[in-house]
């Protein structure tokens, strides 16, 4: 696993998630309450992007069908149908930077 920079702390302030672009993956960074949490960007169900869609708490509800995944785990949280977990991904902090390992 590569270690990629994905951002600065101080961008990403408490309740912000922002789509980074890495290793050739779409990956959502989520501020939760000053610790940094990054999964699969893209909702299991039609492919939309999860950053664009609303953060509350540690739960990320999708713009397009309202899908809820936990950021901090990457699990279906509520949907009318079983679709698959997004995947989580390990994040660091060093100095300003925030740290993606993919």
């Amino acid at each position: 696993m590569g270690k990629i920079m994905a951002g600065k702390i101080s961008d990403i302030t408490p309740g912000k998630m922002i789509k980074v672009h890495v290793d050739g993956r779409d990956i959502l960074l989520a501020n939760i309450g000053g610790e940094f949490y990054a999964t699969d960007d893209t909702c299991t169900h039609s492919g939309a992007s999860l950053s664009e869609g609303k953060l509350d708490g540690n739960i990320v509800t999708c713009g397009w069908h309202e899908a809820k995944f936990d950021c901090k785990t990457g699990k279906l949280e509520k949907f009318p149908a079983k679709i698959r977990d997004l995947t989580p991904y390990k994040v660091n902090t060093e100095s300003d930077n925030v740290f993606i390992e993919v």
